[in-house]
């Protein structure tokens, strides 16, 4: 695939799309990766109509065939596992040794969706002798997959790998911010499937918002913003498909007495640095025991200087994170580490630390989404727990806690999809989460996607009278 420009695919043909494009820049130097086209209402309805006509072979095809083409589809970008990587780090400025990682489980979950696609099972409920009630699983219709930009290709094969194994057709618009990895994946997986079951758009929110609200469209998944995922639940709740959204959260941390500062320091790093604060659960603002709030604070100060500097995903997202910061000291709050833009090309952002941030700060308040620690000491785990639920997110959280007890609390108490203890990363292979409040809703990955991508039918299957013998 040329990246200049890339196609799209419509109905098992690479087409060059619309004239207009989109310049996709590396935030490293702002050069040129590739451009895509700007898809219009043209091409979305184009796109959703093979979908469409796709959809009754895709879901009479058994499930045995569609795990074999989604492994052959492993296989394919497993091979071409360095050059995604290496794609991927040039448009979203990821460190290439974590772009790989990304590449690597966005595969490995497409082989799991591969095998668990044929183990999907509904249930037989025995009501009277003569009668069976099955409850069976089919394939909702034409899904759109609409991902973001922070971890392309892990998210994307999420989303795909779910709705293919499901007997789901798929349109796909990766980000325009990093649609190339996204097209490329699309195109190494597409080349193992039937004409028409996969088909890829590229454009901006306006393209998006066509997909997401065209009334042919059965199941939207999409994970970006919250303030997107709210208007794709208003247009589904319009067109009647189904949404499965992953939007943005406002991760708290809390700090425990009597937990090695140092330890705690370099988890909350992990957690507010890693790929430049740009994960889906970042750590965003931390609640730490002014018992040991000294010593973590320097801790942390002292490995904020040490982490690697990375760029943000571009020059409008450095903004973001600059104002947040400028505000929160023009409000009080001190910078300890950090918070000065880079001077040259790029959208570098040094990793951040802040001390005497308060609740009502859009630091503490609003997703910043960058490598930025708000702090703000706390006397007791009461006051951070109640803190640290405050919030109109409800995507993660992470309590740093030697006290079972209190570990035990947050777990129940916290009212978001995902809790870790003593931990900034982590979870089994197969785990899953359901946002709440203003970060989504349904199941994003895991088994429990495949629900998501799947109706259930309810036959009630009764014996005609003198149909055999009694």
């Amino acid at each position: 695939m040329q990246l200049d420009p890339a196609p799209i695919l419509l109905d098992g043909s690479w087409v060059p799309g619309p004239a207009e494009r989109i310049d996709v820049l590396d935030p490293r130097d702002d050069s040129l990766v590739g451009r895509v086209p700007l898809c219009g209402p043209s091409e979305v309805d184009a796109a959703v109509a093979a979908a469409g006509k796709a959809a009754p072979g895709w879901a009479r095809t058994s499930a045995g065939d569609r795990t074999a083409m989604l492994k052959a589809g492993a296989r394919a970008l497993r091979e071409a596992l360095e050059e995604l990587a290496e794609l991927q780090a040039r448009e979203g400025g990821k460190p290439l040794g974590d772009s790989r990682g990304g590449v690597e489980a966005g595969i490995g979950t497409l082989e799991q969706y591969a095998e668990l696609g044929q183990l999907h099972r509904g249930r037989a409920l025995q009501g009277g002798w003569d009668a069976l009630d099955l409850m069976t699983w089919e394939p909702r219709g034409v899904c759109a997959v609409l991902t973001p930009w922070n971890d392309p290709v892990a998210i994307c094969l999420q989303g795909l790998g779910a709705a293919l194994a499901a007997g789901n057709p798929v349109v796909f618009k990766p980000s325009e911010r990093t649609p190339l990895s996204g097209a490329r994946v699309a195109e190494l997986l597409a080349a193992q499937l039937p004409a028409g079951v996969l088909q890829v758009l590229h454009g901006d929110g306006r393209t998006g918002a066509r997909l997401a609200a065209h009334p042919d469209v059965d199941v939207v998944y999409h994970v970006g913003s919250s303030r997107t995922g709210r208007e794709i639940a208003r247009a589904c709740a319009t067109t009647g498909a189904h949404a499965v959204l992953e939007g943005g959260g406002k991760d708290a941390c809390i700090v425990d007495a009597g937990v090695d500062a140092a330890w705690a320091a370099e988890q909350v790093a992990l957690g507010a640095f890693a790929n430049a604060g740009q994960i889906c659960v970042s750590i965003e603002r931390v609640y730490v025991h002014e018992a040991v709030a000294e010593p973590f604070l320097a801790a942390l100060v002292e490995r904020a200087g040490s982490f690697p500097i990375g760029p943000l995903v571009d020059g409008r997202q450095r903004e973001v994170v600059a104002r947040h910061v400028q505000e929160a000291v023009a409000a009080g709050a001190q910078v300890l580490a950090g918070g000065a833009v880079p001077e040259g090309a790029g959208a570098w952002y040094p990793p951040t630390v802040l001390t005497g941030c308060t609740d009502d700060m859009a630091l503490m308040r609003d997703e910043t989404f960058g490598p930025v620690a708000a702090v703000r000491v706390v006397g007791s785990f009461d006051e951070a727990l109640s803190a640290a639920r405050q919030s109109a997110y409800g995507l993660a959280a992470t309590v740093l806690t030697p006290h079972m007890a209190h570990a035990q609390r947050a777990a129940r108490e916290l009212p978001v999809g995902t809790v870790k203890v003593n931990a900034a990363f982590g979870g089994a292979p197969g785990g899953a989460a359901h946002p709440h409040r203003g970060s989504g809703q349904g199941y994003g990955y895991g088994p429990e996607l495949l629900d998501e991508m799947a109706q259930v039918k309810v036959v009630h299957w009764a014996a005609c009278p003198g149909s055999g013998p009694a």
